[in-house]
């Protein structure tokens, strides 16, 4: 996937930034070589009008190397990260961690209540996300790679129905 699995040094300074119109198409490209096909760069036009979408340019100026994106979560106040994708000679650099930092950052700046991330775990946790947060709410992803973020405590309350976006098809 297009997840790093480590904090190391980037290869040249990388800035994160909102996604602007003249993004998109570097967009498209990353996602499809991150994920090897294009369904989740479908995924992310479909999402645009309602999320906030990072991207991590290289140099400050140069080429779109990561992207991530958070959109609205049916059921509760939350955001759903996904998806989050890393140029190759990028991964492992430290760019994904950054860029699901400011995702956090930018969703607790909302003022929303939590965030809902399905992924791998190791990668995840390190960042506060816990699957037994997200077992307290039924979801048609529900098991041990549906996690959530609490990001006021008690905001995401006892549980409750959850489900993604629209646009993820459900």
């Amino acid at each position: 996937m297009g997840e790093d699995e480590d904090n190391r040094q980037v290869l040249s300074p990388v800035m994160i930034r909102p996604e602007d119109a003249a993004d998109v198409a570097a967009v498209r490209r990353l996602v499809t070589a991150a994920f090897g096909r294009a369904d989740e760069a479908e995924l992310v036009d479909r999402l645009r009008p309602d999320a906030l979408a990072l991207v991590a340019i290289e140099g400050g100026g140069g080429a779109v190397v990561g992207h991530v994106m958070t959109s609205p979560m049916r059921g509760v106040d939350a955001v759903g990260l996904a998806p989050l994708a890393v140029a190759g000679p990028f991964r492992r650099r430290g760019v994904g961690a950054r860029l699901v930092e400011a995702a956090i950052a930018a969703a607790r700046e909302a003022g929303h209540g939590g965030v809902f991330v399905l992924g791998d775990p190791q990668y995840y946790g390190r960042f506060g996300f816990r699957a037994d947060v997200a077992a307290r709410f039924g979801c048609r992803y529900a098991g041990p790679h549906l996690m959530a973020l609490e990001l006021r405590p008690g905001a995401l309350g006892p549980g409750g129905t959850v489900d993604y976006h629209r646009a993820f098809g459900g």
